[in-house]
């Protein structure tokens, strides 16, 4: 009896020793705490009365230029890093980003979880069947739902408001709204052109932003989050309309080069406001 207690006290000891073993395997050598725990910067209050000019500016950011690299990869989600693509579907599946029609930035038609879970985030995919002799059945295909990931979104559009406050003396910015753009195939795989898919409001999305890193190529223990990102501007982008008496974009009344060329303009309309408010 005394050996059988011994081997049973044994075992037990050795079966917590491996669940603790287990429990206690890291991938760093330091466990990491600041990134999930993180806040956002709280926005500066700013009075009408203080808001001494005002300019609303579209742009779209690219995401096939290197700069912007972070906000696409990985495609496949990683241990500490998803894309900003997979984090906004996430948020928006979990509840705390809510999702708007792309159809209006105004942000004034919601969309509900299921709408845009069965409607926007996925596409059917149609998949012949084959005879034992490897020819296609006729009338017999499956058609199979597939999850749109970031490998597929090619841009994102921002809606954001450059101001002048007075009462701080500086020309501040603040994102208003972003909107995954994706790539429309047809069905043998050529482009049919952009889609966007959703508006998302960005002050709510941005306590999401702040609890998820981007990769960072000189160090990997300063790691920005998506937040830090969008807030120090560490990304490229170009104009695609300000705010008109007619409401078009710049692909609406130009072509070609121009569209650049006007693009380069309004970066440049709003550098010279601010430069021109300071006598020296």
């Amino acid at each position: 009896m005394k050996v059988r207690s011994l081997i049973i006290i044994g075992l037990i000891l050795l079966g917590s020793v491996s669940a603790d073993a287990q429990y206690k395997i890291l991938d760093k050598p330091w466990v990491k705490e600041n990134t999930p725990t993180r806040r956002v910067v709280p926005y500066t209050h700013v009075r009408e009365a203080d808001v001494m000019w005002h300019r609303r500016v579209w742009r779209t950011i690219d995401l096939r230029e290197k700069i912007n690299h972070p906000l696409y990869f990985p495609i496949q989600d990683i241990a500490d890093r998803k894309s900003l693509f997979t984090v906004i579907k996430e948020g928006i599946l979990e509840g705390t980003i809510t999702a708007y029609s792309e159809e209006s930035d105004e942000f004034d038609v919601p969309l509900t979880i299921a709408e845009v879970s069965e409607g926007i985030l996925k596409f059917p995919e149609v998949q012949e069947q084959f005879d034992e002799y490897g020819d296609v059945m006729d009338g017999f295909a499956d058609t199979i739902w597939q999850d749109y990931t970031s490998q597929d979104i090619v841009s994102y559009r921002l809606k954001e408001d450059w101001f002048f406050d007075n009462e701080r003396s500086i020309m501040d910015v603040r994102i208003m709204g972003i909107c995954p753009v994706r790539l429309e195939l047809d069905e043998n795989g050529n482009s049919k052109g952009n889609v966007a898919m959703f508006w998302i409001y960005f002050p709510e999305a941005r306590y999401v932003f702040a609890n998820y890193d981007v990769f960072n190529r000189q160090n990997d223990a300063e790691r920005r989050t998506f937040e830090d990102i969008f807030w120090k501007r560490m990304f490229n982008s170009y104009a695609t309309k300000r705010s008109n008496v007619y409401d078009r974009s710049n692909k609406g009344h130009l072509q070609g080069i121009d569209i650049l060329l006007e693009a380069e303009e309004i970066k440049d309309d709003i550098f010279k406001m601010e430069h021109d408010l300071w006598h020296f």
